[in-house]
């Protein structure tokens, strides 16, 4: 199936891209700001699924930041739609296959930190799977191994700095979903040392990692 939606994809758009950005909820429009937009939709790539939740669009967008040719993919497949987890990571694997090299994962997420405000941006420097799908212990928090680029995440805290915006780094912790936490969920959440929670990202970065 990878093959085929290779094929569909790089026989489509102007030439291979070079980095890939996952577009979570709400971010769906910053596929706007690139320049010679080619778009995708799910329903037209073989055998692609398509996703259910509200603001996924289901398509990727091919384009230009500069002269960087990049991949986007509005919208997502999430574990609690019942999805496996070979299609939730199913993006990661097309990425790698069309020959991207670097790929940015986003989120909207719940904030475990009361000090911060609503709508802060933070750079994901560590996580932990609170899913519980394999063991019973305490999750640990998983940083560096090639899960998060430092290099990457030194360069939007540089952008970040030049243009006077406020980024917070910390530990994003995976739930199943599709409920919110508990309060006493919360409460052990981040006694674990997670800095916000949502219910995606972390299969994608582990595939990322693996291949």
């Amino acid at each position: 199936m990878i093959a085929k939606i290779r094929e569909f994809i790089l026989h489509t758009v102007p030439e291979p891209p070079a980095v890939a950005i996952v577009l979570g909820s709400g971010l769906a429009d910053f596929s706007n700001q690139l320049n010679g937009v080619t778009r995708l939709p799910y329903a037209k790539i073989p055998g692609y699924p398509l996703p259910s939740v509200s603001g996924h669009v289901g398509e990727f967008a091919f384009g230009y930041i500069g002269s960087l040719p990049v991949l986007c993919a509005r919208g997502r497949f999430h574990y609690y739609e019942g999805h496996p987890l070979a299609t939730v990571t199913l993006p990661i694997r097309v990425f790698e296959a069309v020959g991207c090299s670097s790929v940015i994962l986003t989120n909207a997420a719940g904030c475990l930190r009361p000090e911060w405000s609503l709508g802060d941006l933070m750079v994901i420097t560590a996580h932990l799977d609170f899913t519980f799908r394999t063991s019973v212990q305490d999750p640990p928090v998983l940083a560096g191994g090639g899960y998060h680029d430092p290099g990457l995440a030194d360069i939007a805290m540089h952008i970040a700095r030049q243009n006077n915006l406020q980024l917070r780094q910390g530990v994003y912790c995976w739930t199943l979903g599709p409920t919110y936490e508990t309060p006493a969920e919360i409460r052990k959440i981040r006694t674990l040392g997670a800095d916000a929670v949502g219910m995606s990202t972390v299969p994608e970065l582990r595939t990322a990692r693996e291949l």
